[in-house]
């Protein structure tokens, strides 16, 4: 399947589009590691804002404080998180579960 063709504006505007998603998605990932924001303030704050929403659970669990990418997998194969689940795919339990780890 042949991707849509899009004007040269059309392309500039999705480029500029998810670069803004980019830089969102990396400082909200900032602010976390700084302590700026706490993690039930950051499921919050997805419940309101698509782009963090679209960020992969385990993107966030990394930017944690004392946690890198190995605890992270780790924490996401005991609580069955799949890799690829992003803030918004997360279950009820699952939120329940990293509120209670992280919370």
């Amino acid at each position: 399947m042949a991707p849509p063709e899009l004007s040269d504006e059309q392309r500039q505007a999705a480029l500029e589009k998810a670069a803004h998603a980019r830089r969102v998605r990396a400082e909200v990932k900032h602010l976390l590691k700084m302590g700026t924001i706490t993690f039930p303030e950051l499921l919050e704050r997805a419940t309101d804002d698509d782009l963090i929403a679209g960020i992969k659970v385990g993107s966030v669990l990394e930017s944690l404080p004392g946690m890198g990418k190995v605890k992270a997998k780790r924490t996401m194969e005991e609580h069955g998180i799949a890799s690829n689940r992003r803030i918004r795919g997360l279950g009820s339990r699952q939120r329940e579960i990293l509120l209670e780890l992280f919370g």
